[in-house]
C-alpha cells in the first residue's frame, strides 16, 4: 500500500511592517516532494484556509527539482490545496510543512494546525518541517500538556541565518521561541544542509537541508514497512 503524505502550507503572502512578498520556499517544497514522488507516495495539499498558497523564490526554477515541481503535478496540486480542517489528518502516514517566510505569519497559533500535529505526533505518524516550517512545531501541546518540541533534536532556520535574511519582517526568532518551549536545537554552519529524525519528528535548517528531510522522512516511512 503506497504511504500518504499531507503537505501543509502557509497562505501569507506579504510580512512585516514593510509588507515584504513572501511565500512557500520554491526548493523546501519542490526537493521534499521529488523524494515522495520517487518513492510513489500519494501526496496531498492543504492550506490552512484553503485559498490559494503562494511560492517564493521562483528564481531558484533552473533547478531540476523545482522545474519539475512548477510544471508538473506538484505545483498544480498545491495550487488546488484543501482547507485544512476538511481533511481527515488520521488518513496519512506523515505531515510535512516547508517553509519560507510565510508559515512565521499565520502558523505560530493556528489552532487547527496545532491540533492536527499534536494528533499525528500522538498516533505515531511522521511530522516533518523544514527551515522556517518548524514554526508549526511551536506551541503544540500534547495530552500531558507538554510541548511537543520539549526535549526533542529539533533544527530551523537559526539565529545567525535570520540576521542575514530578514531580521526586520520576521515577528521573533524562531531559534530563540523552539529553545524557549525546551528543544534541543542544532545549528550547523549557516546556509549548510542540516536535517535530523528524533522517533517521527524530522526537521531541517534551511532550504539546503529540505532533500534531506524529505529522505529522512521516506527512510522512517519505509522501516514502518519491513
Amino acid at each position: 500500500m503506497k504511504s500518504k503524505i499531507l503537505i501543509i502550507v502557509s497562505n501569507a503572502n506579504t510580512i512585516g511592517t514593510n509588507n515584504r512578498s513572501t511565500g512557500t520556499f520554491l526548493s523546501e517544497v519542490a526537493h521534499p516532494y521529488a523524494e515522495f514522488e520517487k518513492a510513489d507516495y500519494q501526496v496531498d495539499f492543504a492550506s490552512l484556509t484553503g485559498e490559494s498558497p503562494f511560492l517564493d523564490a521562483l528564481n531558484l526554477a533552473d533547478d531540476p527539482d523545482n522545474l519539475k515541481f512548477l510544471t508538473g503535478k506538484g505545483w498544480e496540486d498545491m495550487h488546488k490545496a484543501a482547507k485544512l480542517s476538511t481533511v481527515d489528518v488520521s488518513n496519512y502516514d506523515a505531515v510535512f510543512v516547508p517553509g519560507g517566510l510565510a508559515p512565521m505569519v499565520d502558523m505560530p497559533e493556528n489552532p487547527e494546525l496545532k491540533k492536527v500535529i499534536a494528533e499525528t505526533y500522538e498516533r505515531g505518524a511522521v511530522v516533518g518541517a523544514v527551515c522556517h516550517g518548524p514554526v508549526s512545531l511551536l506551541n503544540v501541546k500534547l495530552s500531558d500538556g507538554s510541548y511537543l518540541v520539549n526535549g526533542k533534536n529539533i533544527a530551523s532556520f537559526t539565529t545567525e541565518e535570520e540576521d542575514n535574511y530578514a531580521r526586520a519582517d520576521v515577528p521573533f526568532d524562531l531559534q530563540t521561541a523552539l529553545t524557549d518551549q525546551g528543544a534541543i536545537f542544532h545549528a550547523a554552519e549557516a546556509w549548510s544542509a542540516n536535517s535530523i529524525a528524533d522517533g517521527n519528528i524530522v526537521t531541517g535548517q534551511n532550504p539546503a537541508s529540505a532533500k534531506g528531510v524529505g529522505e529522512k522522512i521516506v527512510a522512517i516511512l519505509e522501516s514502518k514497512k519491513a
